[in-house]
């Protein structure tokens, strides 16, 4: 089956799109120099109005800040009486709720600006906040209101001459169809919205267009029809310097030849999204690229490169989704893991077979007395030795218990664990600040092909023990590890005021003991270099699984976390903007400016130098 480049580029290319062209593209810097202006407090009316409108749209890296923006914006067109600001702010309040996560909420925001938009007659505000609304029930997967949703706003905007909009209203909706495998009526969508773009000229739109429909030719088996949009597609994106759709488009092509029988056409193909993936650093078509060379050339009876090229799919997608990166390696680490929380039900377990041993001694003990009353001296002894029986039994449950509570607090924080063992079950709990590491060995992949099992896990726990022994020096919770990645978080269970500053002192201890190790006992252990990872923000914490469990947290600074550690280098600790702005008066850093980051664009990271004396 060709995969569907339109699920990975194109959906989020019109979610951005959509914004801009509703106001105009965000950019972080417009907000930061409107924050001087709006902290001057001298702006007044409608001035004002639009001021709190830039900075509500264009503040990106603090979704609270800019939600606070909005309700001000919100507030104070109220007393304006400005219906037109009054919109926007519910719409971008929506907006950035939607983005955080809090879909709920987005809703009914874009409900409100809905109405406000149908009093003032606002055509193109109701089409766009009801096209907003479809991509959120899209998220949920509420396919029926999705299209409701999507219909509605296809029919106002029809009445509009905003074709640029409309496009991308119609877009979105062969994108739903197209995850539906509603193929048809995707492909009507996408030949209607393909003509718009190129009335406006508009060169992204009319590109992802065309290369979705050539995903949909080749699963209605029309190769012909399939080669000739996918061929167009990377036109179209190559003055633009669109690589990653580029390299996804050429992987589906190859896709096309291999059905053709055109083996070489194929070959070159594949190759050519290869060398474009490892040139721009897309780990995900790297490894795709490679698992199509090799399936090629399994087909070619070329095994020896089948071989060669399955392996590099492995090592990448490893590496991009953090599992399992060598299967003994993780299947050994994690009964390790989860040993200590099964000894915990083992030990439960016992103490429950004693108790009953206890119960029936007590029985044996009665029945005895009451046979043998005449036998005093018999009745002193058994008396004596059940009291000797009590007191070793007790002596040994509350060895047990003291045991079972020390391996717990070894898988869980204290609370945590208290709440587990008070009512069985966890509450998911919600923290506004919290830092996370990743930390990830370089060249581990490379090395993990050639050791045996026994030797990976005894090498990776020489680093993860120390690892271990720092976060508990800075007061830091331990939440996994993965193959040879290790994560680590600071600010909860309980909440703390310097969690960043201490996540980096440990970081930097980190770093020092892999440096360190490099150099003392060489000859018996395999030594890695390692790069480093931190963000801060909010997250959600709690237990995962019913039996097996274990303490885990999530949410978008988690991800964000992740790709800090991706896009460091080795020997670095590399920190987002969030971490930067709250240890900055404490550490010196280095600026690397704004990076390109999959699926987030532009981030501000920073390198960090030492502690200030």
């Amino acid at each position: 089956m060709l995969s569907n480049p339109f699920f990975k580029p194109f959906a989020l290319l019109f979610s951005v799109f959509l914004m801009s062209c509703t106001i105009m593209a965000q950019d972080q810097k417009i907000a930061d120099s409107l924050a001087f202006i709006y902290k001057n407090g001298k702006t007044k009316d409608t001035v004002r109005l639009e001021l709190l409108r830039n900075l509500a749209f264009n503040e990106v890296n603090d979704f609270s800040l800019s939600i606070k923006y909005a309700n001000e914006l919100i507030s104070l067109s109220k007393k304006e009486n400005n219906n037109l600001y009054l919109f926007r702010g519910y719409y971008l309040r929506g907006s950035k709720r939607k983005l955080k996560g809090d879909l709920q909420e987005a809703l009914q925001d874009f409900m409100a600006s809905i109405k406000i938009a149908q009093i003032s007659t606002n055509k193109i505000g109701e089409g766009i906040t009801y096209m907003e609304m479809a991509n959120v029930f899209s998220v949920m997967k509420e396919t029926k209101k999705a299209f409701l949703y999507y219909d509605k706003a296809i029919f106002i905007l029809r009445k509009s001459k905003d074709k640029l909009k409309l496009a991308s209203a119609l877009s979105n909706l062969g994108d739903e169809y197209l995850k539906n495998n509603l193929l048809d009526k995707a492909l009507k969508c996408f030949y209607e919205s393909g003509k718009l773009f190129e009335e406006e000229k508009y060169t992204s739109g009319i590109a992802y267009t065309v290369g979705s429909m050539g995903v949909i030719y080749f699963q209605l088996g029309n190769e012909g029809m399939a080669e000739i949009n996918l061929k167009k597609a990377i036109r179209l994106l190559e003055p633009i310097e669109d690589y990653y759709g580029i390299s996804e488009y050429l992987i589906n092509l190859s896709d096309v030849y291999q059905k053709q029988k055109k083996w070489n056409l194929a070959i070159t193909t594949a190759s050519r999204s290869l060398q474009l993936a490892q040139k721009n650093g897309y780990k995900d078509q790297i490894s795709s690229s490679s698992l199509q060379l090799s399936k090629l050339y399994e087909k070619n009876n070329n095994y020896s490169k089948a071989l060669l090229f399955y392996k590099s799919h492995v090592a990448y997608r490893d590496s991009v989704t953090n599992v399992k990166m060598v299967q003994e390696l993780a299947d050994l680490r994690t009964n390790f893991e989860v040993s200590k929380k099964q000894t915990e039900v083992n030990l439960l377990e016992k103490e429950s077979e004693i108790q009953q041993l206890k119960a029936k001694k007590q029985q044996t003990i009665l029945y005895v007395t009451i046979i043998a009353l005449f036998l005093i001296g018999l009745l002193v002894i058994g008396l004596l030795r059940r009291y000797q029986f009590i007191k070793r039994t007790n002596a040994i449950i509350e060895s047990e218990k003291k045991r079972s509570n020390e391996l717990l607090l070894n898988i869980l924080p204290e609370e945590t664990a208290a709440e587990l063992k008070a009512y069985g079950k966890v509450q998911a709990q919600k923290f506004e600040s919290v830092t996370v590491l990743f930390t990830d060995f370089v060249g581990f992949t490379a090395f993990a092909e050639n050791l045996s099992p026994e030797k990976l896990v005894e090498t990776v726990d020489f680093y993860f023990s120390k690892f271990d022994t720092i976060i508990d020096k800075y007061e830091l919770e331990k939440i996994k590890t993965i193959g040879d990645s290790y994560m680590c978080a600071g600010g909860l269970p309980f909440a703390t005021f310097d969690h960043a500053y201490k996540m980096i002192l440990a970081a930097q201890e980190m770093l020092d003991f892999v440096s360190m190790s490099k150099v003392e006992n060489q000859s018996q252990h395999i030594r890695f270099d390692i790069r480093i990872g931190i963000n801060t923000g909010p997250v959600v914490a709690g237990i995962v699984g019913t039996k097996k469990f274990a303490y885990d947290i999530w949410g978008d600074t988690v991800n964000i976390a992740s790709r800090m550690e991706s896009n460091s280098e080795s020997g670095k600790i590399n920190i987002s903007e969030n971490t930067y702005q709250l240890v900055k008066d404490r550490l010196d850093c280095e600026c690397r400016g704004s990076i390109t980051v999959k699926n987030r664009g532009e981030m501000k990271m920073y390198f960090v130098e030492r502690c200030r004396n």
